[in-house]
């Protein structure tokens, strides 16, 4: 017998468990117990999830749908693209549309009030993180994901595509502001 070869005859799982080795797997088996009985509990207790909703939708549908909001909605526009800026009334909806590579429009949103924000792609999945607030959602094309959302803080927040969607994906971020 050596150390480097294990001998022939012997089967893992019929030797005599060591004290130590037993411990150690109780303590996993109750810690995998805690994090199975935790999961559902903050699901519903913890406030952490957003509660959305997702809608088959086209394309042509959303878009069309997004450009007449952003065409009442618009309060001035940036970059040297011109994207517009949209405020909508408190209450209201705010459309953002992903496409390769790019968020349209910008949104303005009040500080305290409760908006219904909807996403949708128009061409291939893109992901919807709103940083630093770690909001992130997954945006798939044919549908419409709406998020609902009550800014606490004003500022300005990032907001960028955290799914691979081609070769300018690096390029695809926005910003959303906050104002009191």
């Amino acid at each position: 017998m050596s150390a480097i070869e294990p001998p022939v005859e012997r089967i893992w799982w019929k030797q005599p468990l060591d004290r130590v080795e037993g411990t150690w797997i109780v303590i996993a088996f109750v810690w995998c117990i805690v994090m199975f009985v935790m999961m559902p509990y903050w699901h519903i207790y913890g406030k952490q999830n957003l509660s959305n909703e997702a809608y088959r939708t086209t394309a042509e549908a959303y878009l069309k749908k997004a450009t007449e909001s952003a065409e009442k909605t618009t309060v001035r526009t940036e970059t040297d693209l011109k994207i517009p800026v949209v405020h909508p009334a408190p209450g209201g909806d705010a459309y953002l549309v992903a496409r390769l590579w790019q968020w349209w429009p910008m949104l303005e949103l009040e500080e305290g009030k409760t908006y219904r924000i909807h996403l949708a792609s128009m061409d291939f999945l893109h992901g919807f993180s709103l940083q630093p607030e770690n909001i992130n959602i997954q945006v798939h094309p044919g549908y419409e994901h709406i998020v609902t959302v009550t800014p606490t803080r004003a500022g300005t927040y990032s907001i960028i595509c955290n799914e691979y969607c081609g070769i300018n994906h690096h390029t695809m971020a926005s910003k959303l502001y906050v104002v009191k």
